[in-house]
């Protein structure tokens, strides 16, 4: 009996979570979004490495576009640690295509100071004086990218995070530009999906993006355009991994 009681409060749990989710989603449509800049903002949404957009950030990609910002994407790489950089960056442009952002407003930089090696740390001084050249050309309204544990603790994720921070706390971001970081969880919650559902609604968090079935679908064609890393573990990366449904963020 006791053990038919907790399948029954768990059952209950996660029914309230799906629930909880599905008026979200709903809320997620307005532009009226707790502290998001409103429907016309141009967004940078800025990672490591190609594959870094469709792995970890595509439900705030695709959620942002559903909030109708105008949705930019720059990355400090072109992931070339096994010398396919060529690749991996037509294979990003690719996957962007697949989330609703045009070659246009895709930025890659491929220079010798920023490897795509974890490690090697990157000079924070220098990738924050480079983002920022970006930010002031682009408009730029909303930054977003890694926490401080880069989600995957990857030292390039994280050297990302410390160049935003830093320009946050220095004051040389542009009047009226915010920063959201997308916030790490510990191993169990990343690849449990259903079971991490109720408590990330129970965490604190400042933005949630939650993708809607079709949606998840768009995220998976984004990641399967980057066939050069689809080994057998990114395969049950993509069938298990919050990141692929899920993006709660922090403001800085």
């Amino acid at each position: 009996m006791d053990v038919v009681g907790l399948w029954c409060v768990a059952l209950a749990v996660l029914t309230w979570g799906f629930l909880r989710v599905w008026n979200l989603e709903e809320r997620m449509r307005s532009p009226e979004q707790a502290g998001l800049p409103g429907a016309g903002s141009r967004a940078l949404v800025v990672i490591a490495h190609p594959d870094d957009e469709a792995m970890f950030f595509a439900p705030t990609m695709l959620g942002l576009a559903r909030l109708e910002q105008q949705v930019s994407l720059l990355c400090f790489s072109s992931g070339n640690y096994y010398n396919q950089g060529e690749i991996r960056k037509k294979e990003l442009l690719q996957s962007c295509a697949v989330l609703g952002i045009p070659p246009s407003r895709v930025m890659i930089i491929d220079k010798r100071e920023f490897p795509d090696d974890p490690e090697v740390q990157w000079d924070v001084e220098h990738v924050a004086s480079t983002l920022l050249q970006h930010i002031h050309a682009n408009g730029t309204d909303l930054v977003v990218t890694f926490d401080a544990e880069g989600v995957s603790g990857h030292s390039n994720h994280i050297a990302l995070y410390k160049a935003v921070r830093a320009l946050h706390s220095g004051g040389k971001l542009p009047k009226g530009c915010s920063v959201l970081t997308l916030q790490s969880v510990n191993l169990l919650r990343k690849f449990v999906f259903l079971l991490d559902l109720p408590w990330t609604l129970l965490s604190p968090q400042d933005v949630l993006f939650v993708l809607t079935s079709k949606e998840v679908a768009q995220a998976k064609k984004a990641m399967s355009c980057h066939c050069s890393q689809l080994l057998w573990f990114r395969y049950l990366y993509v069938l298990f991994s919050r990141y692929m449904r899920i993006n709660s963020l922090q403001f800085l």
